[in-house]
């Protein structure tokens, strides 16, 4: 089934780049709603899991928020909030910034660690059942999503 299908397109599109402008919204909506059941089911959201993730790769080291809020996928998201919720559920810990006694440092737990591990087990699973298209496709979209971003420039 492809977009025109799943979204019950009766005309036709105006061009082969509004259709993929539309598959594109269409997917991410589809790539958001599967992940955010897989992270509920863990208790957290899609943007505290991209926090987490984060925080995880600067491991050992703390960041601040200002850095996380650099780093984010979603910069409307509200890093400061998020921080707090995860910190109320022991998965970071903050501390007063050497550097900058206004900032605060936040770092990754053991427990938030290990949630991490056990979310990306399972998306690691969710992520094989693409292994049907191909990598060689896979590349491909990748690529044209990156040239997209580009052009605007």
């Amino acid at each position: 089934m492809g977009i025109v299908e799943d979204i019950k397109q009766n005309k036709g599109f105006k061009s082969p780049y509004e259709k993929l402008m539309v598959n594109i919204i269409y997917t991410n909506s589809w790539l958001h709603d599967q992940q955010s059941k897989l992270f509920k089911s863990h208790g957290i959201t899609t943007p505290q899991y991209n926090v987490l993730r984060i925080l995880r790769g600067q491991y050992p080291d703390p960041c601040t928020v200002n850095v996380i809020i650099e780093r984010m996928l979603d910069r409307m998201s509200n890093a400061s909030r998020i921080v707090d919720r995860l910190e109320l559920k022991g998965l970071v810990a903050r501390s007063v910034c050497l550097s900058d006694r206004r900032a605060k440092d936040v770092v990754i737990t053991e427990k938030g660690l290990d949630l991490l591990q056990e979310v990306d087990n399972e998306l690691a699973n969710w992520l094989d059942k693409f292994g049907s298209i191909g990598k060689d496709r896979i590349e491909a979209a990748s690529d044209t999503l990156d040239a997209m971003r580009h052009v605007s420039e």
